[in-house]
């Protein structure tokens, strides 16, 4: 994938509105590049709201990616401190690690001390688009969620728009009438930005800031090409809440919302359900892309199972590829973490591999161009006894070496016709190999005429 970083871009305009005008951008020829496709199919997918390229103006250390069912699936990582642990030096650690194994776009979520400062420094690092929810920074600044002003949330957005975010995750469509089907659920509402927004409802007696005051915060993306991730604040937390009355009323509203910014040229993406039974996975999919005229869909997950904390890297990555396979477009990774506390530079690196097998195992499903060559050249190394070549291509060649060497660490092993699960007798491949059949397509074919047997027809 070519690592082309565009300069800060000085004309004016959202990546939307240059869509819409025929226009063609850096931005658009560096995503068509890496997607193997052509510009003006990217530029019509972007006009038609179908695939986004969050490309603040102010991120100067950006390298591009689209987001949308045109293109190949991607991964997003969250990072960030808490009040209670982690540092700017983890953080950046952590958002070195994100990019190196493949991460497509990285949310820094702080809600602990030096918020501004630890953003900075991720923009000024950052290659890939990075994406964060205002209202944290906000709630910072005040003794509680009631305190906050519709000012002061705007002036944040402008504040985080002006340092070069890319993408922020904003819960407009979570409204006051939608509050009593909240109060019926088993967890309650689980996202942390609609939970304060509830709060701040309930003390004021009033409607949602965020959606009474969307159309000021739309000038405000416009002007510095910020893309609205628009948050489902009434996401399912547990699988007796999925699929209910409450998250469903939301997404409505974020069909709405979506309209209304693409009609003041504005790039947006649904953030989608966190916990999901498998049966439910592909029609909710479905439902989002009906309510939201096919903009692209940014699963949390979903978890598909409630019993395996320690794990959720796994129960979410299932519901992932599922939900990849029928249309979503970004895949925000759970580590094993989740649930349980901050996650450390480990349960990074174990969430974004386990997403980005679910995106990539998508997008072999979903047959995208070149998806599956990795795959068969792995394989080719693979029957090839090329031990080397194997750990290259996988995608995480560090663990995998490591779990090769536990056993057999010698130079010798990297060629060997082996390895210590079968041992020399009982490789199946190797004995495969010597099986004159299986070895020459060719003897293979003389062998089944001369005895009688009809070669397999084509």
């Amino acid at each position: 994938m070519p690592n082309t970083k565009t300069q800060c871009r000085t004309s004016s305009g959202t990546q939307l509105k240059h869509a819409r005008l025929g226009e063609i951008t850096p931005e658009m020829e560096v995503v068509a590049e890496q997607e193997r496709l052509e510009p003006e199919l990217i530029r019509d997918e972007v006009a038609r709201g179908r695939l986004i390229i969050p490309a603040n103006l102010h991120h100067s250390a950006l390298v591009p990616t689209g987001i949308g069912t045109a293109v190949t699936c991607k991964i997003n990582a969250n990072i960030g401190n808490s009040s209670v642990t982690s540092c700017l030096d983890g953080e950046l650690e952590k958002l070195r690690l994100s990019i190196e194994l493949g991460a497509d776009t990285v949310m820094d979520l702080s809600t602990g001390a030096h918020i501004d400062s630890i953003r900075e420094e991720m923009l000024r690092r950052a290659s890939v688009p990075l994406g964060t929810v205002p209202i944290y920074q906000v709630i910072q600044e005040v003794a509680s969620a009631p305190e906050m002003t519709p000012q002061m949330l705007l002036e944040n957005i402008e504040h985080q728009a002006r340092q070069g975010v890319d993408y922020i995750t904003v819960h407009c469509g979570l409204l006051r009438s939608h509050l009593p089907l909240a109060a019926r659920r088993l967890t309650g509402i689980v996202s942390r930005g609609g939970s304060l927004l509830a709060e701040w409802m309930m003390a004021h007696g009033q409607e949602n800031p965020l959606y009474t005051h969307f159309d000021e915060m739309l000038e405000i993306c416009r002007e510095h090409d910020v893309t609205l991730s628009l948050g489902d604040g009434l996401r399912p937390g547990c699988l007796a809440d999925a699929s209910d009355e409450a998250q469903f009323a939301e997404l409505t509203v974020l069909g709405e919302l979506t309209r209304r910014a693409w009609a003041r040229d504005v790039q947006v993406m649904i953030e989608g359900p966190g916990h999901i039974p498998m049966h439910e996975v592909e029609m909710n999919v479905r439902r989002q892309q009906e309510e939201c005229d096919s903009a692209p869909f940014y699963v949390l997950g979903p978890i598909v199972t409630d019993i395996a904390p320690g794990y959720d890297h796994i129960t979410s990555a299932i519901g992932a590829a599922m939900a990849a396979q029928a249309g979503a477009a970004l895949l925000c990774y759970v580590t094993p973490k989740e649930h349980l506390g901050l996650p450390t530079l480990e349960d990074v690196r174990q969430g974004i591999i386990a997403y980005k097998i679910a995106a990539h195992a998508a997008d072999v499903a979903r047959g995208r161009p070149g998806a599956r060559e990795r795959d068969d050249e792995l394989s080719r190394a693979r029957y090839a006894f090329d031990w080397d070549k194997q750990f290259e291509l996988s995608l995480d060649p560090e663990r995998a070496r490591s779990m090769h060497d536990e056993t057999l660490p010698h130079e010798y092993f990297k060629s060997a016709e082996f390895c210590s699960m079968c041992g020399p007798p009982f490789c199946s491949m190797r004995v495969s190999q010597s099986i004159e059949g299986l070895a020459d397509p060719d003897a293979a074919e003389r062998f089944l005429n001369g005895n009688g047997v009809a070669p397999p027809s084509e």
